[in-house]
């Protein structure tokens, strides 16, 4: 704060708490002094939830004794930590390759933070708003967050998955979109070869690569409601 806004500050806290006032000359600059010297690096608002006002009229509200100027610097710390404790770090749009960059972008986003100049960022796996900017022409050159070969060299383990992706690419149904009313397999999940011993009991219960007959033929009637 600079010392005319100081001289508010003071101005203020002298209507809250007439103890506060100097009538003396050289009190009152004396007292200016010393509140400027403590509190000279503390902004006096910064329309993120800081208002040094605010400030001094809890100090007033909470204790019996005159507010002090480390009050309001204390209360300044606090509010910092407290932005920076629920800040995020978001990925610096500079080159992860260039360090010096990349150290200096996330200081910088710090410093706003920490100075009520910009909100703290919430996590970035709720609210980014999407992948980093560069991702989508990637995937523009290889088609698919997967490549065609580590696709190929995963489809004998997930024969399911597999299965239901050359299903969709040849443009039939996703049965696997439907819950399974023969396995009782739910949407999304593959189907299961149940086995019934002649007690009635299941004697089997492994995982299928194609879906049953019936749930493909409810995934076609679907379809054929949606598109009527």
């Amino acid at each position: 704060m600079e010392r005319n806004e100081i001289a508010a500050v003071l101005a203020y806290l002298g209507r809250l708490d007439p103890r506060t006032i100097r009538t003396d000359p050289g009190e009152t600059r004396d007292q200016l002094a010393q509140w400027h010297e403590l509190l000279h690096d503390i902004p006096f608002t910064t329309g993120q939830g800081w208002d040094v006002r605010e400030t001094v009229r809890a100090q007033v509200l909470a204790s019996p004794y005159p507010p002090l100027p480390v009050d309001i610097a204390r209360a300044w710390r606090a509010h910092r930590r407290d932005r920076l404790d629920r800040h995020t770090d978001p990925t610096p749009a500079a080159d992860p390759d260039d360090t010096a960059a990349w150290q200096a972008e996330l200081a910088r986003t710090r410093g706003a933070v920490a100075a009520g100049e910009a909100a703290p960022a919430s996590h970035r796996q709720l609210t980014s708003g999407g992948p980093h900017r560069d991702v989508a022409a990637r995937l523009g050159s290889v088609g698919s967050r997967i490549p065609a070969e580590a696709r190929a060299a995963l489809a004998p383990y997930r024969p399911a998955r597999t299965a239901r992706e050359a299903a969709v690419w040849e443009g039939l149904p996703d049965a696997l979109g439907v819950p399974c009313p023969w396995c009782r397999a739910r949407a999304g999940e593959a189907c299961r070869s149940r086995r019934v011993s002649p007690d009635g009991r299941a004697r089997g219960n492994a995982r299928r690569a194609t879906p049953h007959p019936t749930r493909r033929d409810l995934a076609v009637a679907r379809g054929e409601r949606e598109a009527a």
